[in-house]
């Protein structure tokens, strides 16, 4: 369809230019329609970070009771050769003595590595951009040129 053919909906039938309340009627449903899609844009956001979060805290635990066997009966296993040098409760004290050290070592360094979560960065973007477009100073986005 050829768009000259068509007739522009937003002019009155008598060609006039629209009434200011037609204009501002436009600026609210398209204010209202972009802030609707920015607020798709933020759940959509969250929910692909959330499942990608949950996933892994899946794999996390599994591999963490995976581990905690593994600790477990090689602890049990180095107690029981260590009661064959001192008195057992002795060998148990020293057994848990490592593992408090392991603790606290592991603890610190994956504080040190954890990657803090990322909230909806896009979204956050595109809603400081909105006071600048809405007055007319529309700005090239990030690795946009002018």
């Amino acid at each position: 369809m050829n768009p000259q053919s068509e007739a522009r909906t937003d002019l009155p039938p008598d060609g006039s230019q629209p009434s200011l309340g037609t204009v501002l009627g436009d600026v609210a449903r398209d204010l209202s329609q972009l802030v609707g899609q920015e607020f798709e844009l933020a759940k959509a956001e969250l929910r692909r970070e959330a499942k990608r979060t949950g996933q892994t805290a899946a794999m996390f635990g599994a591999a963490a009771l995976a581990g905690y066997m593994v600790v477990l009966f090689l602890s049990i296993a180095l107690w029981w050769a260590l009661s064959n040098v001192m008195d057992q409760g002795w060998a148990a004290l020293l057994v848990a003595g490592v593992w408090a050290v392991t603790a606290v070592v592991l603890f610190a360094n994956a504080r040190v590595r954890t990657r803090p979560i990322r909230g909806p960065q896009q979204t956050a973007e595109n809603v400081r951009e909105i006071p600048s477009v809405l007055n007319g100073q529309s700005q090239p986005r990030k690795g946009q040129t002018p």
